[in-house]
Protein backbone atom coordinates (compact mmCIF):
# COMPACT_ATOMS: atom_id res chain seq x y z
CA UNK A 1 0.00 0.00 0.00
CA UNK A 2 1.46 3.32 -1.06
CA UNK A 3 2.54 5.69 1.67
CA UNK A 4 2.79 3.02 4.38
CA UNK A 5 5.63 3.83 6.79
CA UNK A 6 8.20 1.33 7.98
CA UNK A 7 7.10 -1.05 10.77
CA UNK A 8 8.43 1.05 13.63
CA UNK A 9 7.75 4.46 12.11
CA UNK A 10 4.68 6.53 13.00
CA UNK A 11 3.03 8.78 10.41
CA UNK A 12 4.08 12.41 10.47
CA UNK A 13 2.24 14.45 13.04
CA UNK A 14 1.08 11.14 14.53
CA UNK A 15 0.07 10.67 18.12
CA UNK A 16 -2.39 8.53 19.97
CA UNK A 17 -3.81 5.79 17.78
CA UNK A 18 -1.57 6.94 14.91
CA UNK A 19 1.44 5.84 16.93
CA UNK A 20 -0.01 2.31 17.05
CA UNK A 21 -1.67 1.92 13.65
CA UNK A 22 1.21 3.12 11.50
CA UNK A 23 -0.75 2.97 8.23
CA UNK A 24 -2.37 5.52 5.96
CA UNK A 25 -5.99 4.31 6.13
CA UNK A 26 -8.34 1.54 7.23
CA UNK A 27 -11.17 -0.16 5.34
CA UNK A 28 -14.88 -0.25 6.08
CA UNK A 29 -16.95 -3.47 5.82
CA UNK A 30 -17.98 -2.33 2.33
CA UNK A 31 -14.31 -2.06 1.30
CA UNK A 32 -14.04 1.75 1.27
CA UNK A 33 -10.95 3.51 2.62
CA UNK A 34 -11.46 5.42 5.86
CA UNK A 35 -8.92 7.86 7.30
CA UNK A 36 -7.93 8.40 10.89
CA UNK A 37 -9.93 11.47 12.00
CA UNK A 38 -12.84 9.07 12.79
CA UNK A 39 -10.66 7.38 15.42
CA UNK A 40 -8.86 10.35 16.93
CA UNK A 41 -9.73 11.01 20.57
CA UNK A 42 -11.60 7.73 21.03
CA UNK A 43 -11.00 4.54 22.98
CA UNK A 44 -10.03 1.85 20.46
CA UNK A 45 -10.45 -1.90 20.61
CA UNK A 46 -8.06 -3.84 18.37
CA UNK A 47 -9.97 -7.01 17.57
CA UNK A 48 -7.72 -9.92 16.58
CA UNK A 49 -9.92 -12.60 15.05
CA UNK A 50 -10.37 -15.01 12.14
CA UNK A 51 -13.29 -16.27 10.11
CA UNK A 52 -12.23 -19.91 10.50
CA UNK A 53 -12.18 -20.03 14.32
CA UNK A 54 -15.52 -20.93 16.00
CA UNK A 55 -14.81 -18.89 19.15
CA UNK A 56 -14.35 -15.77 17.00
CA UNK A 57 -17.57 -16.53 15.14
CA UNK A 58 -19.36 -16.79 18.49
CA UNK A 59 -17.76 -13.71 20.05
CA UNK A 60 -18.19 -11.32 17.11
CA UNK A 61 -21.98 -10.81 17.55
CA UNK A 62 -21.46 -10.31 21.31
CA UNK A 63 -18.91 -7.59 20.62
CA UNK A 64 -21.08 -6.10 17.87
CA UNK A 65 -24.06 -5.81 20.24
CA UNK A 66 -21.93 -4.00 22.83
CA UNK A 67 -20.41 -1.79 20.13
CA UNK A 68 -23.81 -0.72 18.78
CA UNK A 69 -25.04 0.10 22.29
CA UNK A 70 -21.98 2.24 22.97
CA UNK A 71 -22.25 3.97 19.59
CA UNK A 72 -25.91 4.68 20.28
CA UNK A 73 -25.09 6.57 23.44
CA UNK A 74 -22.08 8.37 21.97
CA UNK A 75 -19.54 6.70 24.23
CA UNK A 76 -16.51 7.39 22.00
CA UNK A 77 -15.56 3.78 21.32
CA UNK A 78 -14.33 2.25 18.06
CA UNK A 79 -13.18 -1.21 17.06
CA UNK A 80 -10.59 -2.10 14.44
CA UNK A 81 -10.38 -5.64 13.10
CA UNK A 82 -6.90 -7.10 12.79
CA UNK A 83 -7.68 -10.13 10.68
CA UNK A 84 -5.94 -13.49 11.04
CA UNK A 85 -7.69 -14.88 7.96
CA UNK A 86 -5.57 -16.65 5.40
CA UNK A 87 -7.22 -15.39 2.19
CA UNK A 88 -8.94 -12.21 1.05
CA UNK A 89 -12.42 -13.70 0.34
CA UNK A 90 -12.58 -15.10 3.88
CA UNK A 91 -11.48 -11.77 5.32
CA UNK A 92 -14.10 -9.88 3.30
CA UNK A 93 -16.92 -12.27 4.22
CA UNK A 94 -16.00 -12.05 7.89
CA UNK A 95 -15.58 -8.27 7.87
CA UNK A 96 -19.00 -7.79 6.26
CA UNK A 97 -20.58 -9.25 9.41
CA UNK A 98 -19.06 -6.43 11.48
CA UNK A 99 -20.01 -2.77 11.90
CA UNK A 100 -16.43 -1.50 12.36
CA UNK A 101 -13.22 -0.80 10.45
CA UNK A 102 -10.31 -3.11 9.67
CA UNK A 103 -6.63 -3.06 8.87
CA UNK A 104 -6.42 -3.70 5.10
CA UNK A 105 -6.05 -7.42 4.38
CA UNK A 106 -2.93 -6.88 2.28
CA UNK A 107 -1.04 -4.99 4.96
CA UNK A 108 0.74 -8.03 6.37
CA UNK A 109 3.49 -5.90 7.87
CA UNK A 110 1.08 -3.94 10.04
CA UNK A 111 -0.80 -7.04 11.19
CA UNK A 112 2.43 -8.84 12.06
CA UNK A 113 3.74 -5.83 13.94
CA UNK A 114 0.53 -5.44 15.95
CA UNK A 115 0.45 -9.15 16.82
CA UNK A 116 4.04 -8.94 18.01
CA UNK A 117 3.62 -5.69 19.90
CA UNK A 118 0.64 -7.00 21.89
CA UNK A 119 1.94 -10.58 22.11
CA UNK A 120 -1.17 -12.06 20.53
CA UNK A 121 -0.99 -15.83 20.87
CA UNK A 122 -4.69 -16.70 20.91
CA UNK A 123 -7.92 -15.39 19.41
CA UNK A 124 -10.39 -13.81 19.86
CA UNK A 125 -8.39 -11.04 21.51
CA UNK A 126 -9.57 -7.47 22.19
CA UNK A 127 -6.76 -5.08 23.08
CA UNK A 128 -8.21 -1.78 24.38
CA UNK A 129 -6.22 1.42 23.83
CA UNK A 130 -6.70 4.87 25.33
CA UNK A 131 -6.87 7.90 22.99
CA UNK A 132 -3.15 8.46 23.62
CA UNK A 133 -2.35 4.92 22.40
CA UNK A 134 -1.60 3.48 25.86
CA UNK A 135 -3.02 0.05 26.71
CA UNK A 136 -6.14 0.25 28.90
CA UNK A 137 -6.73 -3.51 28.93
CA UNK A 138 -4.59 -6.21 27.27
CA UNK A 139 -7.59 -8.43 26.49
CA UNK A 140 -11.14 -7.24 27.20
CA UNK A 141 -12.87 -10.13 25.41
CA UNK A 142 -13.77 -11.74 28.74
CA UNK A 143 -15.16 -8.45 30.03
CA UNK A 144 -17.37 -8.03 26.96
CA UNK A 145 -18.56 -11.62 27.33
CA UNK A 146 -19.54 -11.04 30.95
CA UNK A 147 -20.72 -7.44 31.00
CA UNK A 148 -21.37 -6.34 27.43
CA UNK A 149 -21.37 -2.58 26.98
CA UNK A 150 -21.32 -2.19 30.77
CA UNK A 151 -17.57 -2.99 30.72
CA UNK A 152 -16.78 0.35 29.02
CA UNK A 153 -14.28 2.04 29.38
CA UNK A 154 -12.53 -1.24 30.35
CA UNK A 155 -10.31 0.45 32.94
CA UNK A 156 -9.03 -1.18 36.13
CA UNK A 157 -11.38 1.03 38.13
CA UNK A 158 -14.38 -0.06 36.06
CA UNK A 159 -13.43 -3.74 36.37
CA UNK A 160 -13.17 -3.35 40.14
CA UNK A 161 -16.65 -1.77 40.23
CA UNK A 162 -18.14 -4.61 38.19
CA UNK A 163 -16.51 -7.32 40.28
CA UNK A 164 -17.66 -5.68 43.51
CA UNK A 165 -21.19 -5.46 42.12
CA UNK A 166 -21.01 -9.16 41.19
CA UNK A 167 -20.00 -10.06 44.73
CA UNK A 168 -22.96 -8.12 46.12
CA UNK A 169 -25.34 -9.86 43.71
CA UNK A 170 -23.96 -13.32 44.47
CA UNK A 171 -24.10 -12.70 48.23
CA UNK A 172 -27.79 -11.69 48.08
CA UNK A 173 -28.76 -14.16 45.35
CA UNK A 174 -32.11 -15.96 45.59
CA UNK A 175 -33.95 -18.03 43.03
CA UNK A 176 -36.54 -15.29 42.51
CA UNK A 177 -33.80 -12.70 41.96
CA UNK A 178 -32.13 -14.93 39.35
CA UNK A 179 -35.25 -14.73 37.26
CA UNK A 180 -35.27 -10.95 37.62
CA UNK A 181 -31.72 -10.40 36.31
CA UNK A 182 -31.29 -6.99 34.61
CA UNK A 183 -34.78 -6.03 35.78
CA UNK A 184 -36.46 -8.64 33.57
CA UNK A 185 -38.79 -10.42 35.98
CA UNK A 186 -40.20 -13.86 35.30
CA UNK A 187 -42.77 -15.36 37.66
CA UNK A 188 -43.43 -18.57 35.75
CA UNK A 189 -41.61 -21.25 33.81
CA UNK A 190 -43.31 -23.66 31.43
CA UNK A 191 -43.80 -27.39 31.87
CA UNK A 192 -45.70 -30.17 30.20
CA UNK A 193 -48.90 -29.16 32.00
CA UNK A 194 -48.62 -25.41 31.50
CA UNK A 195 -47.17 -22.66 33.63
CA UNK A 196 -45.32 -23.46 36.86
CA UNK A 197 -44.72 -20.67 39.41
CA UNK A 198 -41.07 -19.99 40.12
CA UNK A 199 -42.05 -19.67 43.77
CA UNK A 200 -42.78 -23.45 43.73
CA UNK A 201 -39.09 -24.11 43.07
CA UNK A 202 -37.88 -22.24 46.16
CA UNK A 203 -36.25 -24.62 48.64
CA UNK A 204 -35.28 -27.13 45.95
CA UNK A 205 -31.98 -27.86 44.27
CA UNK A 206 -32.42 -26.41 40.77
CA UNK A 207 -30.31 -27.00 37.68
CA UNK A 208 -30.26 -24.22 35.10
CA UNK A 209 -29.56 -25.99 31.82
CA UNK A 210 -28.12 -23.81 29.04
CA UNK A 211 -28.46 -25.71 25.77
CA UNK A 212 -29.74 -25.52 22.19
CA UNK A 213 -31.22 -27.73 19.48
CA UNK A 214 -28.94 -29.34 16.88
CA UNK A 215 -25.85 -28.88 19.05
CA UNK A 216 -24.13 -32.28 19.02
CA UNK A 217 -22.58 -32.01 22.54
CA UNK A 218 -25.96 -30.76 23.84
CA UNK A 219 -27.85 -33.68 22.32
CA UNK A 220 -25.48 -36.20 23.89
CA UNK A 221 -25.53 -34.55 27.31
CA UNK A 222 -29.30 -33.96 27.28
CA UNK A 223 -29.84 -37.72 27.01
CA UNK A 224 -27.52 -38.36 29.96
CA UNK A 225 -29.02 -35.54 32.01
CA UNK A 226 -32.52 -36.92 31.34
CA UNK A 227 -31.41 -40.29 32.71
CA UNK A 228 -30.03 -38.67 35.84
CA UNK A 229 -33.16 -36.53 36.24
CA UNK A 230 -35.40 -39.60 35.98
CA UNK A 231 -33.27 -41.47 38.52
CA UNK A 232 -33.41 -38.61 41.05
CA UNK A 233 -37.15 -38.19 40.53
CA UNK A 234 -37.53 -41.93 41.16
CA UNK A 235 -35.71 -41.44 44.48
CA UNK A 236 -38.07 -38.54 45.31
CA UNK A 237 -35.16 -36.11 45.56
CA UNK A 238 -36.14 -32.42 45.72
CA UNK A 239 -34.55 -31.60 42.37
CA UNK A 240 -35.72 -29.71 39.30
CA UNK A 241 -34.18 -28.52 36.04
CA UNK A 242 -35.08 -25.39 34.06
CA UNK A 243 -34.07 -25.20 30.42
CA UNK A 244 -32.47 -21.84 29.59
CA UNK A 245 -32.70 -21.72 25.78
CA UNK A 246 -29.73 -20.66 23.72
CA UNK A 247 -31.59 -21.51 20.50
CA UNK A 248 -31.36 -19.02 17.65
CA UNK A 249 -34.86 -19.82 16.37
CA UNK A 250 -38.14 -20.63 18.10
CA UNK A 251 -38.55 -23.83 16.10
CA UNK A 252 -35.30 -25.12 17.56
CA UNK A 253 -36.49 -24.15 21.03
CA UNK A 254 -39.73 -26.09 20.60
CA UNK A 255 -37.83 -29.14 19.38
CA UNK A 256 -35.47 -28.88 22.35
CA UNK A 257 -38.38 -28.73 24.78
CA UNK A 258 -39.91 -31.83 23.20
CA UNK A 259 -36.72 -33.76 24.04
CA UNK A 260 -36.61 -32.63 27.68
CA UNK A 261 -38.73 -33.87 30.61
CA UNK A 262 -38.19 -30.76 32.74
CA UNK A 263 -39.25 -27.13 32.89
CA UNK A 264 -38.20 -24.33 30.54
CA UNK A 265 -38.00 -20.57 30.28
CA UNK A 266 -40.21 -19.18 27.51
CA UNK A 267 -38.57 -18.35 24.20
CA UNK A 268 -38.25 -14.58 24.41
CA UNK A 269 -34.48 -14.22 24.52
CA UNK A 270 -33.89 -11.53 27.12
CA UNK A 271 -34.07 -13.60 30.36
CA UNK A 272 -31.92 -16.35 28.84
CA UNK A 273 -29.27 -13.88 27.70
CA UNK A 274 -29.33 -12.16 31.09
CA UNK A 275 -28.82 -15.46 32.93
CA UNK A 276 -26.06 -16.54 30.52
CA UNK A 277 -24.27 -13.27 31.14
CA UNK A 278 -24.80 -13.45 34.90
CA UNK A 279 -23.25 -16.93 35.09
CA UNK A 280 -20.63 -16.14 32.44
CA UNK A 281 -21.74 -19.03 30.21
CA UNK A 282 -19.21 -19.36 27.37
CA UNK A 283 -20.18 -22.69 25.87
CA UNK A 284 -23.09 -25.08 25.75
CA UNK A 285 -24.21 -27.34 27.21
CA UNK A 286 -23.70 -25.80 30.65
CA UNK A 287 -25.46 -26.89 33.84
CA UNK A 288 -25.46 -24.38 36.71
CA UNK A 289 -26.77 -25.78 39.99
CA UNK A 290 -28.52 -23.55 42.53
CA UNK A 291 -29.03 -24.84 46.07
CA UNK A 292 -32.17 -24.77 48.25
CA UNK A 293 -31.00 -21.45 49.73
CA UNK A 294 -30.91 -19.85 46.27
CA UNK A 295 -27.10 -19.62 46.19
CA UNK A 296 -24.96 -21.05 43.40
CA UNK A 297 -23.63 -24.50 44.29
CA UNK A 298 -21.59 -25.05 41.11
CA UNK A 299 -21.30 -23.90 37.53
CA UNK A 300 -19.65 -27.20 36.67
CA UNK A 301 -22.74 -29.41 36.81
CA UNK A 302 -22.14 -30.86 33.36
CA UNK A 303 -18.78 -32.33 34.34
CA UNK A 304 -20.11 -33.58 37.66
CA UNK A 305 -22.99 -35.39 35.95
CA UNK A 306 -20.56 -36.93 33.48
CA UNK A 307 -18.32 -38.07 36.32
CA UNK A 308 -20.78 -39.21 38.96
CA UNK A 309 -24.25 -39.32 37.33
CA UNK A 310 -27.00 -39.18 40.02
CA UNK A 311 -24.42 -39.72 42.78
CA UNK A 312 -23.33 -36.11 42.21
CA UNK A 313 -26.57 -34.86 43.79
CA UNK A 314 -26.84 -32.40 45.54
CA UNK A 315 -23.59 -31.25 43.85
CA UNK A 316 -22.11 -29.75 47.01
CA UNK A 317 -18.39 -29.76 47.81
CA UNK A 318 -19.07 -32.25 50.62
CA UNK A 319 -20.83 -34.66 48.26
CA UNK A 320 -18.08 -34.44 45.65
CA UNK A 321 -15.46 -35.15 48.32
CA UNK A 322 -17.41 -38.26 49.32
CA UNK A 323 -17.46 -39.44 45.71
CA UNK A 324 -13.73 -38.81 45.34
CA UNK A 325 -13.01 -40.70 48.55
CA UNK A 326 -15.15 -43.60 47.34
CA UNK A 327 -13.22 -43.66 44.06
CA UNK A 328 -9.91 -43.62 45.93
CA UNK A 329 -11.05 -46.63 47.94
CA UNK A 330 -12.38 -48.49 44.91
CA UNK A 331 -9.18 -47.84 42.94
CA UNK A 332 -7.24 -50.03 45.39
CA UNK A 333 -9.06 -53.04 43.99
CA UNK A 334 -8.00 -52.41 40.38
CA UNK A 335 -4.83 -53.91 38.83
CA UNK A 336 -1.89 -51.52 38.57
CA UNK A 337 -1.57 -52.11 34.82
CA UNK A 338 -3.37 -53.80 31.96
CA UNK A 339 -3.52 -54.14 28.21
CA UNK A 340 -6.66 -52.74 26.66
CA UNK A 341 -8.04 -53.92 23.35
CA UNK A 342 -8.31 -50.33 22.15
CA UNK A 343 -4.58 -49.61 22.47
CA UNK A 344 -1.33 -51.40 21.63
CA UNK A 345 0.66 -50.34 24.72
CA UNK A 346 0.33 -51.32 28.34
CA UNK A 347 -1.75 -48.89 30.41
CA UNK A 348 -0.82 -47.93 33.96
CA UNK A 349 -3.19 -46.81 36.70
CA UNK A 350 -2.77 -43.13 37.66
CA UNK A 351 -4.46 -40.78 40.10
CA UNK A 352 -4.98 -37.04 40.00
CA UNK A 353 -1.76 -36.71 42.01
CA UNK A 354 0.22 -38.85 39.57
CA UNK A 355 -0.90 -37.55 36.19
CA UNK A 356 -4.62 -38.38 36.01
CA UNK A 357 -6.03 -34.88 35.59
CA UNK A 358 -9.12 -34.05 33.50
CA UNK A 359 -9.37 -36.22 30.39
CA UNK A 360 -11.79 -37.62 27.82
CA UNK A 361 -12.05 -41.40 28.00
CA UNK A 362 -10.88 -42.96 24.73
CA UNK A 363 -13.34 -45.84 25.23
CA UNK A 364 -16.66 -44.18 26.09
CA UNK A 365 -15.76 -40.57 25.07
CA UNK A 366 -17.02 -39.15 28.37
CA UNK A 367 -15.12 -36.94 30.76
CA UNK A 368 -12.87 -38.37 33.42
CA UNK A 369 -11.04 -36.87 36.36
CA UNK A 370 -8.42 -38.31 38.65
CA UNK A 371 -8.19 -42.08 38.42
CA UNK A 372 -7.55 -43.54 34.97
CA UNK A 373 -5.63 -46.12 33.01
CA UNK A 374 -3.10 -44.16 30.98
CA UNK A 375 -0.48 -44.82 28.33
CA UNK A 376 2.44 -42.66 29.42
CA UNK A 377 3.92 -42.66 25.91
CA UNK A 378 0.79 -41.79 23.91
CA UNK A 379 -1.57 -40.08 26.31
CA UNK A 380 -4.29 -42.71 25.70
CA UNK A 381 -6.60 -42.71 28.76
CA UNK A 382 -9.68 -44.63 29.83
CA UNK A 383 -11.85 -44.73 32.92
CA UNK A 384 -11.05 -47.49 35.40
CA UNK A 385 -14.52 -48.92 34.75
CA UNK A 386 -13.87 -48.96 30.99
CA UNK A 387 -10.67 -50.86 31.61
CA UNK A 388 -12.77 -53.64 33.08
CA UNK A 389 -15.96 -53.45 31.05
CA UNK A 390 -14.33 -53.13 27.64
CA UNK A 391 -12.09 -56.12 28.14
CA UNK A 392 -8.42 -56.66 27.54
CA UNK A 393 -6.42 -58.29 24.83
Amino acid sequence: MAGVPEADEAPEGGGGIRSVLTIGSLVSPSGNEVHFPELDGKIIGLYFAANWYPKCEAFTPVLAAAYQQLKGRGAGFEVVLVSCDEDRPSFERFHRTMPWLAVPFGDLRCKKRLSGRFQVEGIPRLVVLAPDGEVVHPDAADLVHRYGEGAFPFSAARVAELEADDQRKYASQTLEKLFSVDGIKKEFVTGGNGQVPISSLVGKTVGLYFSAHQCAPCMKFTAKLAGMYSSLKGKAEDFEIVYVPMDKEEDGYLRSCSDMPWLALPYDGAPSRALARYFDVREIPTLVVVGPDGKTVTRDGRNLVNLYFDMAFPFTDAQIRLRQEAEDKAAKGFPQSLRHRGHRHELSIVSEKSGGGPYICCECEEQGLGWAYQCIACGYEIHLRCGGSAGTG
